[in-house]
């Protein structure tokens, strides 16, 4: 396996890739899982995207697809052959040309607290500052009412967190599974509860896109694709789309496949699982903070996720969603 910034795609497959630290340790271990399975060896071509070369804040510059744009781009182009994203940043609507043809084994979806002196969220004192770059992580810690101070925080990993160790931070909120993925866990210091704190919906996934048609989908699909993991982020991402929301609106959600005991009450005995969603949509302040959770059919994973987000919509989730768009964030 080779990176390279330009290439063909004689005897190889070209896997398109941002040059950032996490998103080069997600697409290595996609190529060595590719190379494992025995397909043609694997070349990362590095992509800049729009996201990587403006520091302004997320909700600002571009909104869904900041990160994404650039990378479909050179798939079409024929430049690339294989693209991985962080399946958190793609739009909700479909790219003509372009098929999801995997999204591998979910890693840890929660989200994580590294704070100086190795202090839990509730143990920082009121007014400590908190760094995200991410509207509703910001959200959220606000609704919490613990007088934290939340502050617009760009940069890769390296930076946030080095943010704490020169302390002009108390502390950062940061993906779990990045972290995971660069080796970092060490600095952890409180993993964040999912009732404390949703994800974004898709993190901790990852998204492989080639072009639409193309043969190799039929191998993405049988090396790397995860169907449990795949049925939650589809009902999640139906989720997004049916509040009219995007990528960096202040909205969690988390869907979890589970086992249910079909002797138990009224269970029907050839359904043994379900899927359980939690959503919340929350005003930037952190009031009003809309909060719901549903089950249903791992059969039927989008409309499980409209349908929540239809209830959500009714008690008002579409008017908090309204002022954030209002207030300069990319829907």
């Amino acid at each position: 396996m080779t990176t390279t910034s330009a290439g063909s795609a004689n005897g190889e497959v070209r896997l398109g890739t941002r040059a950032s630290r996490l998103a080069m340790a997600q697409s290595r271990a996609i190529a060595e899982q590719l190379a494992t399975g025995g397909t043609e060896p694997v070349r990362l071509v590095e992509v800049t995207t729009r996201g990587d070369l403006d520091p302004g804040p997320l909700s600002v510059i571009g909104g869904a697809g900041v990160f994404v744009s650039a990378l479909r781009a050179a798939l079409l182009a024929g430049e690339v052959d294989v693209c991985v994203h962080s399946l958190k940043d793609l739009p909700t609507d479909p790219t003509d040309g372009i098929e999801l043809a995997a999204v591998p084994v979910r890693a840890d979806a929660r989200d994580a607290l590294v704070a100086r002196d190795e202090l839990t969220l509730g143990e920082l004192p009121p007014g400590s500052t908190v760094g995200t770059g991410s509207p509703r992580r910001a959200a959220q810690l606000n609704a919490l009412g613990l007088g934290l101070v939340v502050v617009d925080l760009r940069g890769n990993v390296d930076t946030r967190l080095g943010r704490v160790r020169d302390g002009s931070l108390d502390a950062v909120v940061v993906a779990r599974a990045g972290l995971a993925r660069l080796g970092r866990l060490d600095e952890v210091t409180e993993v964040l509860d999912p009732l404390q704190m949703l994800p974004a919906p898709g993190q901790g996934a990852l998204a492989v896109e080639c072009r639409a048609g193309d043969p190799l989908a039929v191998s993405l699909a049988n090396l790397l694709d995860d169907p449990s993991t795949r049925t939650a982020v589809r009902a999640e991402r139906a989720f997004l789309a049916g509040v009219g929301a995007g990528c960096t609106a202040p909205v969690g959600a988390l869907a979890e496949q589970v086992s249910v005991d079909p002797d138990a009450g009224d269970s029907d005995a050839d359904e043994t699982d379900e899927l359980w969603l939690r959503a919340t949509v929350v005003d930037p302040t952190g009031y009003p903070h809309l909060r719901a959770s549903t089950t249903g059919s791992p059969l039927e994973p989008e409309q499980l996720g409209l349908a929540l987000a239809t209830e959500m919509l009714s008690d008002g989730a579409d008017e908090l969603i309204a002022a954030v768009v209002g207030a300069g964030a990319k829907p």
